[in-house]
């Protein structure tokens, strides 16, 4: 579980700082933004670190959008998780194999445990992106 655990961790700290830092450069250096960026995010009220509104300097934006609420469904699915493991080791003897029955049922739990994560999340992104069918 810590192994899985730490992985996942670097992997999002690679996956989603590195190809961050790369558009910043990118972007930087190839000047873009201006009236693009003015139209989207010179009066965004989100912003205010970048300074007053109307005369803000350009940045590279990334919002973080559904992100805390992906996290809190992670954590609720890893936390039920965990809790699958635990009983299993108590009532199975193991986390893995044991009788087919509580095998079989770990397994669909935990494949919908995963679904519902996705589900979840991917549903919050397309109604925060107004992309969503239902308003």
């Amino acid at each position: 579980v810590g192994n899985v655990t730490g992985s996942n961790s670097v992997n999002v700290f690679l996956g989603l700082g590195l190809p961050w830092m790369i558009g910043a450069i990118a972007w930087q250096l190839r000047g873009e933004g201006n009236a693009k960026w003015h139209a989207r995010f010179q009066h965004d009220p989100e912003l205010g670190w970048l300074g007053a509104v109307g005369s803000r300097s350009q940045a590279f934006v990334v919002k973080a959008g559904s992100l805390a609420f992906s996290v809190m469904v992670f954590s609720i699915c890893a936390v039920v998780c965990i809790a699958i493991l635990a009983l299993r080791r108590r009532y199975c003897g193991g986390e893995l194999g044991g009788p087919k029955i509580p095998k079989i049922a770990s397994a669909m739990l935990l494949t919908a445990l995963w679904f519902s994560y996705v589900a979840l999340s991917s549903w919050k992104s397309l109604m925060e992106s107004g992309a969503g069918c239902a308003h």
